[in-house]
């Protein structure tokens, strides 16, 4: 049987962050299509690439060992931009080609654009590269946000045209929502040229079941009210968002609610999260293994991202844990759901979401039903197997039932 290469710029192991949390469940979904042979990177976790053995049929786990500086400088010195020269490898490329003229792949896909650089030129059968969400426009919005302004300025033109090469080298280009997929288009110089497609992200409902876990016990024991805010703390939209919070918010919502706290729950909180820990209101518990007692504790959980991009797992695992999710616009950006019915939509102003936030809590019976509307929604759209089986046709493979209803 024909294999596929998987390119993944991490070990899809363990599904515990949104961008392995997506590769995963792609990776699962080809595995049922053919052999699929697995070329990413690891981060010394043995017990990830040991699971990822488990569906590969070969795997190749470089190690990212380049320091972020090192990769700068390299990357200014060649004219390329830093984030594919942080995920550069020689010993990936030997792989990748090898595997390719081994193994009989006919067709290859890449999750994130870090990876296109490992396909070769001359391959001929089909390639699908998720790129998820627009990566320039990202470093684009650092930059006019002041951050390191040259610096992200200078990736976020260089990954725009890596993202035009990218759609024009590949069969399908596939974003995570039709905002994401417009907002590519927009920045194409020749989008007519370029096969957009769009799959949005799923959730695993019955592991994010209300009815499957108990409240953390530690917030059980305390009257609250609890707001949970999860991800992986030290990627900067998280880190802004949970800062933002405790800076800004809280103290709206403590004049309110005088014993409200705010829990930052995810692994690798920075140095600037850290110190708030203990502050009044606040607990910053880092990693932990199981997010869902915290969901299922929470009195409301918080999204109040100012930049995001694509669809927001944390936003739909609370929903599918049946929480009342307060967000702004652009956390709620790929979500079909419905302000006042699935979530609560504010815009980042402290004392207007404060104010939305006292009134769901004001109003139990209310605040329940927009969080059994949310299961429902997420049941209802967001299941993995409807997402991603469009998958099949774009590498020319098809599904056992496809075959039977053609």
């Amino acid at each position: 049987m024909s294999g596929i290469l998987f390119l993944a710029h991490r070990v899809p192991f363990p599904p515990d962050r949104g961008d392995r949390i997506r590769s995963h469940h792609l990776l699962k979904a080809l595995a049922k299509l053919g052999p699929v042979h697995v070329g990413c990177f690891g981060e010394g976790d043995a017990g990830a690439e040991r699971a990822l053995a488990a569906l590969a049929a070969t795997q190749c786990v470089a190690p990212r060992t380049k320091p972020l500086p090192l990769a700068g400088v390299e990357a200014v010195l060649a004219g390329r931009p830093v984030s594919l020269t942080a995920f550069h490898s020689r010993k990936l490329a030997a792989w990748a080609r090898a595997t390719i003229a081994r193994e009989g792949i006919e067709a290859i896909v890449v999750f994130s654009g870090q990876m296109g650089q490992y396909v070769p030129v001359g391959f001929a059968g089909p390639v699908v590269i998720d790129l998820c969400d627009v990566d320039s426009a990202k470093f684009a919005a650092y930059a006019e946000a002041g951050e390191r302004a040259w610096l992200y300025g200078r990736e976020a033109r260089l990954l725009a045209a890596e993202e035009e090469r990218l759609g024009r080298r590949a069969d399908a280009t596939i974003l995570i929502s039709e905002a994401e997929a417009a907002l590519y288009r927009s920045r194409l110089r020749e989008p007519a040229k370029v096969n957009v497609q769009v799959i949005g992200n799923g959730i695993d409902a019955d592991f994010f079941d209300p009815a499957a876990s108990l409240p953390h016990p530690a917030l059980a024991a305390d009257a609250g009210p609890h707001f949970i805010f999860t991800g992986q703390m030290d990627y900067r939209p998280n880190e802004q968002a949970a800062l933002w919070v405790i800076e800004a918010l809280l103290p709206q919502l403590r004049a309110r609610l005088p014993q409200a706290t705010f829990h930052v729950v995810g692994r690798n909180p920075t140095r600037a999260l850290m110190a708030q820990d203990g502050a009044p209101g606040v607990r910053v518990w880092g990693a932990v293994p199981d997010v869902r007692p915290f969901l299922a504790a929470a009195d409301a959980v918080l999204a109040p991202l100012l930049i995001a991009r694509g669809v927001q797992n944390k936003v739909l695992e609370a929903m599918a844990m049946a929480r009342p999710v307060v967000l702004t616009p652009d956390a709620a950006t790929g979500i079909a759901a419905e302000d006042g019915t699935h979530w609560l939509v504010s815009p980042p102003k402290p004392e207007v979401m404060a104010e939305r936030i006292a009134e769901l809590l004001a109003d139990r019976e209310a605040a329940s039903r927009i969080g059994t509307a949310a299961r429902k929604f997420v049941l209802d759209h967001h299941g993995w197997n409807a997402m991603l089986t469009p998958l099949a046709g774009l590498i020319g493979k098809q599904t056992e039932g496809q075959r039977h209803a053609a």
